[in-house]
C-alpha cells in the first residue's frame, strides 16, 4: 500500500515538474553560492575552483588562535598594507590591487570591524583602517561591552532584568580566545540554505496536498473507504507516504547541496567556535560550526514535516490539494508581514512560528527569549521541541479526519 501510494505521488506529470523545478533551482542556488572571486596581484578578478584555492591558502596564513598577539598582527599587517600608494590611489586597478594584499585578512576584518564598531548593531568596514596595535587587547571586552550598552539603551525595554543578566553571562561565558581558521565552504552554505530549505518546503507542499484529496478529486472514494482495509492499513499508508516524501527528498536536497558546496570551498572551519564566524559574532548559543550545521539540518528537517503534515490534515479535511498546498506559502510569507508588528510579546510569538525553523541559521542569531519553568531559554531548542511534539499529534488527527470520511 506504502509503494502505490508513492507510486500514486511520482506518477503525476505535475510533481514530476515540481520535483524538476526543485533541482534546476537548487542548481541556480549552488552556482550563486560558489559565486566567490580572488584577485590577483595584478588587481585582475578570478573565479572558479584555482581562485577558491588561492584564497584558501591566503587565509590559512593566518589560522591559528585569535588571541592578542594575532589580533594585534592582523592590525600592523593592515597598516602596512593601507600605508602603500595602491591603497591611497583614487585608481580603480590600484585600489584592486590594494585589496588583493589584505584578502587573507577578510574574515579577520569582518571580526574587527564587529568588535569595535560604534554601536552593537553597526558595521563599518572600514573600521579597521582606523586601529592601531593598541587596541587589540579590547578585542573580546568589546562584544561585552556593546552589549550591555545596546540592553541599557537602545533595548532597555526589549527584555526583561532576567533575560538582560542571562545574554550578558552567556557572552561573559564565552571560551576565549577562540581558534580562527578559513571556514569559506560552512559560511557560504550558512548564508543559501534558507533558500534551499523554503524552496523546498514549498514543492513538498505541493507534492503532499494531493495524498488525500485525490479519491475525491478521482470521485474513486466510494471505492476506497468501502475496500477491505480502506479505513484503517489505507490511510495509514498515505500518511506513511507523506512522511517518506518529506524525509527522502528533503535528506536527498539537503545533503546533495551540502555536498557541493563543501566539495567546492572545502569543509575546513568545521569545529570553530560560530563565533569566529562573521555570521555567528553576537550568537550567544555557545555551539560549534558542525553543531550549527546539524541544527539547521534538524530544524528544515522538523519544520517541512511539520508543515507538510499541516497541508494533508488540511487536504483530508477540506478534500481539496488547491486549499492544502496554500498552506506552506501562508506559513512561510505571512511572517513577513507581521514583522512590522511593534511589542515584546508580538514579536515573541512571532519568534516561535514554524517558519523559524526554516531557518534555523538565522534564528540562532536572534535574541527571541523565554521564560520555561523559571529558566531563561532560547527560540532554537523551543521550537525544535514543540514542532516535533506538534507534528507528532497531527499524525493521529490526520489518520482520525480522513477514517471517518463520509463517502461522497
Amino acid at each position: 500500500m506504502l509503494k502505490f501510494e508513492l507510486k500514486k505521488v511520482f506518477a503525476r506529470t505535475s510533481n514530476k515538474i515540481a520535483l524538476l523545478i526543485l533541482l534546476g533551482v537548487m542548481g541556480v542556488t549552488c552556482y550563486f553560492a560558489m559565486g566567490v572571486s580572488w584577485v590577483d596581484e595584478n588587481g585582475e578578478t578570478h573565479r572558479g575552483p584555482a581562485a577558491v584555492a588561492q584564497l584558501r591558502a591566503m587565509q590559512k596564513e593566518w589560522a591559528g588562535y585569535l588571541d592578542e598577539e594575532a589580533i594585534r598582527q592582523a592590525i600592523e599587517e593592515n597598516q602596512r598594507i593601507q600605508s602603500m600608494p595602491e591603497a591611497q590611489s583614487d585608481n580603480l586597478r590600484d585600489s584592486e590591487i590594494s585589496y588583493s594584499r589584505g584578502q587573507g585578512l577578510l574574515e579577520i576584518r569582518n571580526l574587527l570591524n564587529s568588535s569595535f564598531a560604534s554601536g552593537f548593531r553597526e558595521h563599518d568596514y572600514y573600521r579597521m583602517d582606523s586601529l592601531t596595535p593598541e587596541d587589540a587587547p579590547d578585542f573580546y571586552t568589546n562584544r561585552v561591552r556593546l552589549l550591555r550598552e545596546w540592553l541599557a539603551e537602545e533595548a532597555k525595554d526589549q527584555f526583561s532584568e532576567e533575560e538582560k543578566a542571562f545574554l550578558v553571562k552567556r557572552y561573559e561565558s564565552l571560551e576565549t580566545p577562540f581558534y580562527y581558521d578559513y571556514a569559506k565552504g560552512w559560511t557560504q552554505l550558512f548564508e543559501f540554505s534558507p533558500t534551499i530549505v523554503m524552496l523546498t518546503m514549498l514543492v513538498l507542499g505541493y507534492l503532499v496536498a494531493g495524498i488525500f484529496s485525490s479519491e475525491f478529486t478521482w470521485k474513486s472514494d466510494a471505492i476506497f473507504f468501502t475496500s477491505l482495509y480502506g479505513r484503517n492499513r489505507a490511510v495509514q499508508a498515505k500518511i506513511k507516504a507523506g512522511f517518506c516524501l518529506v524525509t527522502g527528498i528533503y535528506f536527498a536536497v539537503f545533503l546533495l547541496y551540502s555536498g557541493i558546496v563543501l566539495a567546492y570551498f572545502g569543509a575546513d572551519g568545521w569545529n570553530l567556535a560560530v563565533q569566529a564566524d562573521r555570521g555567528g559574532w553576537k550568537c550567544f548559543y555557545h555551539i560549534a560550526i558542525w553543531q550549527k550545521y546539524l541544527l539547521i539540518a534538524a530544524g528544515g528537517y522538523v519544520g517541512c514535516l511539520f508543515i507538510s503534515f499541516l497541508c494533508m490534515l488540511v487536504s483530508a479535511r477540506t478534500r481539496s490539494a488547491v486549499v492544502a498546498v496554500m498552506v506552506p506559502f501562508v506559513l512561510i510569507f505571512l511572517p513577513s508581514f507581521l514583522a512590522n508588528i511593534s511589542g515584546a510579546t508580538a514579536q515573541k510569538i512571532i519568534g516561535l512560528l514554524p517558519d523559524q525553523l526554516l531557518q534555523t541559521g538565522t534564528t540562532l542569531n536572534l535574541f527571541n527569549l523565554y521564560s520555561v519553568g523559571g529558566k531563561i531559554l532560547g527560540a532554537v531548542p523551543i521550537l525544535l521541541t514543540l514542532y516535533s511534539l506538534l507534528t507528532v499529534i497531527l499524525w493521529p488527527m490526520i489518520y482520525r479526519e480522513y477514517r471517518h470520511k463520509q463517502i461522497s
